[in-house]
């Protein structure tokens, strides 16, 4: 039996009349007649007890309405859904993210994207750039905001968001914590805080090099994952360290912000978004991305 049919039915035990029926359904009235005694043929049972006028439902034409009206409902249902499914409005989507992203990126992309896609699931993790390069390859993840540069990423996609610098963090009582503005070089002598290699390979380099600019290779006395983790041991007088500059605020006690300056600076700080295998949730989730890219930079 086609949905056609069941529309028919219901138009005409809606309307108990075969002519206001056709009306409604911009037919000829025998042949709605025609379809309605085919269902009833089908089915083997009475629907409708007929005169010159439908007089009213039988018992079986009471049951066979009600889910008539339930099989159109749930069809047009499926139509709904398929079609929000085509446009990236339902599914889930796995979002992995290095700790600097929250405070910046994420903020702002996340709350457009559910005022959007309500209906999608989001499944956030905290990783590191490598950790993040390894899940989106694994197909553990769809899509990740990282530090650039990223090696190995095989047929992964990358896009700019937002470039930033690091800036130096020192202890709170630090002697050079009371200058405004540092050189690389001031910090030679200092033990350093620093993330693994194997967890950002591209900006660790990227910072090893410019202290060799500056004339000195940087005595790594601890390390730490996190960019925030970074800053508190900065806090608890561990060492000094270089960290974004989004990362510079009052909230963070006990830890002294300062610019540097000289050889080997700026020391590049970028954010990027990186993806794989594309899908209609993802490009749905690319394009809001893409869309707040001039107010992330």
């Amino acid at each position: 039996m086609e949905l056609r049919q069941f529309a028919q039915f219901i138009a005409v035990a809606e309307e108990l009349n075969f002519r206001r029926a056709a009306e409604r359904l911009h037919m000829a009235q025998p042949p709605l007649t025609v379809a309605i005694k085919k269902i009833e043929d089908e089915l083997g049972v009475v629907l409708l007890e007929r005169s010159n006028r439908v007089a009213r439902l039988t018992a079986a034409g009471e049951v066979f309405l009600e889910e008539a009206r339930r099989t159109l409902l749930q069809a047009e249902s499926a139509v709904r859904a398929a079609k929000r499914a085509g446009a990236g409005i339902i599914g889930s989507l796995r979002v992995t993210f290095v700790a600097s992203a929250s405070r910046d990126l994420l903020p702002r992309i996340l709350p457009a994207f559910r005022k959007h896609h309500a209906e999608v699931e989001l499944e956030l993790v905290e990783a590191t750039t490598a950790q993040q390069v390894k899940a989106l390859l694994d197909g553990q993840a769809d899509v990740g905001f990282l530090v650039p540069p990223v090696r190995d990423a095989g047929g992964l996609t990358i896009e700019m968001l937002k470039e930033d610098r690091l800036v130096a963090a020192l202890p709170e009582g630090h002697v050079l914590a009371k200058r405004k503005q540092l050189t690389l070089a001031d910090l030679a002598n200092e033990p350093w805080i620093m993330f693994p290699a194997r967890q950002g390979p591209g900006l660790h380099a990227r910072i090893m090099a410019s202290c060799v600019q500056a004339g000195f290779t940087p005595n790594i006395r601890q390390e730490a994952i996190q960019m925030g983790t970074i800053v508190n041991l900065v806090g608890c007088g561990i060492g000094v360290a270089l960290v974004p500059s989004s990362l510079a605020s009052p909230a963070n006690n006990n830890v002294s912000f300062t610019i540097i300056s000289g050889p080997g600076t700026p020391v590049g700080y970028a954010r990027a978004m990186v993806y794989g295998a594309s899908s209609p949730v993802l490009a749905a989730f690319i394009k809001i991305v893409r869309s707040h890219i001039v107010t992330l930079r």
